[in-house]
């Protein structure tokens, strides 16, 4: 049973979100052989003020 976690910044709208597990699910199955029902996604979307890249949050940028 492979568990995928997914870590990404909020915003993107449910169809993206749903084609990107649709998209992962595949490539999961397909290169370890798993079920497609077995295969377990995880996602964390961040707020922009718990993130940020070159000391700066990504709120700011």
């Amino acid at each position: 049973m492979p568990i995928v976690h997914i870590d990404l910044i909020e915003g993107r709208s449910p169809e993206q979100i749903k084609g990107m597990v649709k998209d992962v699910t595949e490539a999961i199955a397909k290169n370890t052989g798993a079920p497609q029902e077995n295969v377990h996604i995880v996602l964390n979307e961040m707020n922009k003020d718990n993130y940020s890249v070159g000391g700066k949050l990504k709120s700011e940028q």
